[in-house]
């Protein structure tokens, strides 16, 4: 399996990924890939930060970051998702190695925050925790738990309403 940035002939292989990983719900298309259509026409999108696993030469994984803002004077921060494995390729460890991959990939950045809609028990691998705790509340309060976050720089300031890119309040 190899990790890298998602390359300009990737990009359908990698919307593949999403509408095969997602059932559809009320329409013809997962909302995941809809959403990641949306994404990447927003000015949030940032490329270094949409990563594709590959094996044997077949995109079969997919994540992205895009830029966010944390507090009432909107510091950046980071939103992570869609990700998504092929369920063929699902269970053998793609979807941890996408994760620790772009956190690896926002920290060199120098990214301060990312945060995430997800299940806790898989995330708290990866340094996440209940996004409340740091302070940080949720866009939609009913989330609860579920909305999480990992600080990448303990000397940010990361408290505040957190807001994904603007794609994200069409959902």
């Amino acid at each position: 399996m190899i990790i890298r940035r998602e390359r300009p002939g990737d990009t359908a292989a990698a919307r593949a990924v999403q509408v095969v990983a997602f059932p559809v719900v009320d329409g013809d298309e997962p909302v995941e890939a809809v959403l990641l259509d949306e994404l990447r026409r927003d000015e949030g999108w940032i490329p270094e930060l949409s990563l594709v696993a590959e094996v044997d030469g077949e995109v079969v994984g997919h994540v992205v970051c895009t830029r966010g803002a944390v507090g009432a004077d909107r510091r950046p921060a980071l939103g992570l998702g869609p990700i998504a494995v092929l369920p063929a390729h699902q269970g053998a460890g793609i979807g941890s190695a996408l994760v620790h991959a772009v956190l690896a990939v926002a920290e060199a950045r120098d990214e301060t925050l990312v945060a995430l809609l997800g299940d806790p028990a898989f995330y708290r691998q990866f340094g996440f925790e209940p996004a409340a705790d740091l302070g940080v509340q949720a866009p939609d309060p009913s989330w609860g738990g579920h909305f999480q976050a990992r600080v990448l720089d303990p000397a940010a300031v990361v408290a505040g309403p957190f807001v994904y890119a603007a794609p994200f309040a069409a959902l």
